[in-house]
């Protein structure tokens, strides 16, 4: 190669790192961040079903944004991992669409489908962007700590917006509760699950001293969520991760034993009395605060359409349930959603809809880290990828998560998803960095 092609070749290697880099800060701000943070919840918007989050401003960034991020995977060497495995998701999109034309609310369930697969697609780009796995652990720290200060300047300056107040009319008993710029404490918690596990990584890949701060700031605010459900699961997520990488006989009974011991329990608890009876006597709360309700009316909406479910989008916060009046005897109508991916799932698809949801996010996964090689399989970006898959598959249980269009834990779920498959065939990089790190996307 000549030196006039050397050079051009290293300068587009350079533009294409710069491109990478911004587009992956962009994409976490706006997913961590959001561009109008620290919404009011006690205006009388906040009820209006149809009033979503969403403007137009918002919708002209998170198109932009596909535009350059499906560009730059266009142009990548990788780009043959873009939205894989294909097949599988061709025939679940597909199935979506399908539902969603002859549901009652087409417009809404065709919207819904568009939005998931410009996700998807961003997803499986992301972990292009980094030029390595040292580099995605800075992009990561650098964006978590902004995450973070962003989220505690509310505490501090704006604690009427941050802070869940006793005026606010959707949910005043959570007055006191933080919640910072996230609409909800429960999202906040989620959240802050998320920082920490990034924290760990960036920890033992980039810098310690930001990693530490990370973890601390995490834990202090997810505490002061009030969120019980994902206190408990961080520390249990993290032994549950290191039981899972440690003892290779455990791991289809953790990811697939566990996740349905989970529901049967939380959502089985619901709609078989004895089995909410048993769960009581043990001391835990068989409502599940107060989600029983809403899955028992669920269930009961599942049975009526079994194979096609309802639509994308087409059954929660619909007309046909806002506005049923006292048709149906309870408050569950009036829920935003199932709080719980699964169901929620097969609600929206039928059956043949959430089979085919298990399969990607539960069954490939695990095939993909069977297949890790032994250099990569204690690899900390491995470790990080493992602890948000098994996070999300467990805490979809009690919120929903799957498929949500500008979901920050559905993105971060997805891009783990495809970071177990890099890994999968990733070969090691050996370099002279002070922590070793196998290559992020270098199969």
């Amino acid at each position: 190669m000549s030196s006039a092609a050397h050079s051009e070749d290293r300068s587009t290697q350079a533009r294409m790192a710069a491109a990478g880099t911004f587009l992956f800060m962009a994409m976490f701000l706006f997913l961590w961040i959001s561009i109008d943070p620290f919404v009011d919840l006690t205006g009388e918007a906040i009820l209006d079903p149809s009033a979503g989050n969403s403007s137009r401003l918002n919708q002209i960034v998170s198109l932009a944004l596909f535009a350059g991020t499906l560009c730059y995977g266009v142009l990548h060497p990788m780009r043959n991992v873009i939205l894989q495995p294909r097949l599988l998701l061709a025939v679940l999109f597909t199935w979506f669409l399908l539902t969603s034309v002859i549901s009652a609310h087409p417009v809404l369930g065709i919207k819904g489908v568009v939005l998931s697969v410009m996700m998807a697609v961003n997803a499986s780009i992301y972990l292009l962007m980094p030029d390595s796995e040292r580099h995605f652990a800075k992009m990561l720290g650098i964006g978590t700590l902004v995450m973070l200060a962003v989220a505690y300047y509310g505490i501090l300056f704006k604690p009427s917006l941050a802070i869940h107040q006793a005026s606010e009319l959707r949910e005043p008993m959570n007055a006191g509760l933080w919640r910072g710029h996230f609409p909800h404490k429960n999202s906040a918690a989620a959240a802050m699950v998320l920082g920490a596990f990034f924290g760990f990584f960036v920890m033992n890949t980039w810098s310690r001293l930001a990693g530490i701060v990370i973890i601390a700031l995490s834990c202090v605010f997810l505490v002061h969520t009030g969120g019980k459900t994902s206190t408990a699961m961080l520390p249990g997520i993290l032994i549950l991760a290191w039981l899972f990488e440690h003892a290779r006989f455990m791991r289809i009974p953790i990811a697939v034993g566990g996740v349905g011991l989970f529901n049967l329990f939380a959502v089985g608890s619901a709609v078989f009395i004895p089995l909410g009876e048993f769960i009581s006597r043990l001391g835990i709360d068989a409502t599940f605060t107060n989600r029983a309700d809403i899955w028992r009316f669920a269930f009961s909406a599942l049975a009526e359409h079994p194979l096609l479910g309802y639509g994308f989008r087409a059954f929660w916060q619909t007309e046909e349930l806002v506005y049923s009046g006292g048709s149906v005897e309870t408050w569950a109508v009036a829920a935003a959603n199932g709080h719980n991916s699964y169901l929620d799932v097969a609600l929206m698809s039928g059956f043949p809809g959430l089979i085919l949801t298990l399969i990607w996010v539960i069954l490939l996964p695990l095939r993909d880290i069977s297949r890790i090689a032994p250099d990569c399989e204690h690899a900390h970006l491995t470790r990080l990828f493992i602890r948000i898959w098994l996070y999300t598959i467990f805490h979809a249980g009690l919120e929903t998560l799957f498929f949500e269009g500008g979901n920050l834990i559905w993105f971060t779920f997805m891009f783990a998803l495809y970071g177990l498959h890099l890994q999968s065939s990733a070969v090691l990089k050996v370099d002279r960095q002070p922590v070793k790190r196998s290559t992020m996307a270098h199969a």
